[in-house]
């Protein structure tokens, strides 16, 4: 789990990810200290390689939304992402969380395989369609964001059966 001592690390790393949306440092810090339970870092000799932030939404605790996955430079094409979301989802504080929801950009290729290699592993239907268009929502500064929503997983102990 994060720790808010781990806020400028998850900061420089966000920053060193385009096409990533920066947050503030003080997002950071909140995600890392009130989001610890759904956050997640990667650390390897004391260096901070990986980072995804989320939430179950209150109106719909059931599913968790996918915030941010930054990945370093370093540490790309070892399966680091999919083992952090893995990770993160069998934590007990997302027990009873039966979908995956996350946005992301069309040209997003890293983020599309990761979303659609965990659908996979799940055995779980995988659905996109437009959330936030550019136009309408971002004034034409940002990409529209598609809404990727995998789920429903199969029940814990189904999955536990699995393994």
């Amino acid at each position: 789990m994060p720790r808010a001592e781990d806020g400028p690390a998850v900061t420089s790393l966000i920053v060193d990810c385009p096409p990533l949306d920066p947050n503030s440092a003080y997002c950071n810090l909140l995600q890392c200290s009130h989001f610890a339970d759904t956050c997640i870092v990667a650390e390897r000799n004391g260096r901070l390689l990986g980072w995804i932030s989320g939430y179950r939404p209150p109106s719909n605790p059931s599913r968790f939304f996918v915030w941010q996955v930054a990945v370093s430079a370093a540490a790309r094409g070892e399966g680091l992402a999919g083992r952090m979301l893995d990770a993160l989802l069998a934590r007990p504080s997302l027990r009873g969380v039966s979908h995956l929801i996350t946005t992301v950009t069309q040209d997003n290729e890293a983020s599309w395989a990761l979303f659609r290699g965990f659908a996979r592993r799940q055995n779980a239907p995988f659905a996109k369609a437009p959330l936030f268009d550019r136009d309408i929502h971002f004034a034409d500064k940002h990409d529209t964001e598609w809404q990727a929503e995998i789920g429903p997983f199969l029940a814990e102990t189904e999955n536990e059966k699995r393994t």
